[in-house]
């Protein structure tokens, strides 16, 4: 009985430090993380997207039945 609760505790053990590293790698994360500034994230938008151009064009020829 005394060995079972043994291995009950190592589980608990583990669990409890993978659960810790996790927060702690978020932590990090979140705290380290850019914050986009409004002009940025404007200037992304305009330029960024869905552009046609002739290698897509080709690819469109070759598909169609």
């Amino acid at each position: 009985m005394s060995q079972k609760k043994s291995i009950l505790s190592r589980r608990n053990f583990l669990l409890t430090v993978g659960a810790g590293g996790v927060a702690t790698a978020a932590a990090i994360v979140g705290k380290n993380a850019p914050t986009p500034a409004e002009s940025d994230s404007r200037d992304k938008r305009a330029t960024s997207g869905y552009k046609v151009s002739e290698h897509i064009n080709n690819y469109y020829r070759t598909t169609k039945v």
